[in-house]
């Protein structure tokens, strides 16, 4: 019987729980940085589901695809983030360089 699939799940469990964990240590180290992505972005649900995707795997097409926000604004969005170091890598295929949790826009938190 193969056992990695079994480990690989006990891994993948372990490592939500320090995230969940260290989410608050996280929260006041990116303070600054986490008022400023909730500033660029705003209210657009769009933008903030674009945010949420940029994962370093999808490139801003693809991101429009999945999403339907203008690709106007997806353009704009990505300078603005890049410009105030909340992107790592290359801009085609942005990926967020802070972590937020899922409920990042809808809580009060900054």
């Amino acid at each position: 019987m193969d056992e990695k699939p079994e480990l690989l799940n006990a891994i993948l469990e372990i490592r939500d729980l320090i995230r969940l964990l260290a989410e608050p240590a996280i929260a006041e180290r990116d303070q600054k940085l986490r008022s400023e992505l909730k500033r660029i972005v705003g209210g657009s649900p769009t933008k903030q589901k674009s945010v949420f995707l940029m994962d370093g795997n999808r490139t801003q097409s693809d991101l429009h695809t999945e999403t339907n926000v203008h690709k106007g604004h997806l353009s704009t969005l990505v300078k603005q983030l890049k410009e105030n170091k909340l992107l790592s890598g290359d801009a085609k295929k942005p990926k967020l360089a802070i972590s937020i949790p899922p409920q990042f826009f809808e809580s009060g938190e900054k």
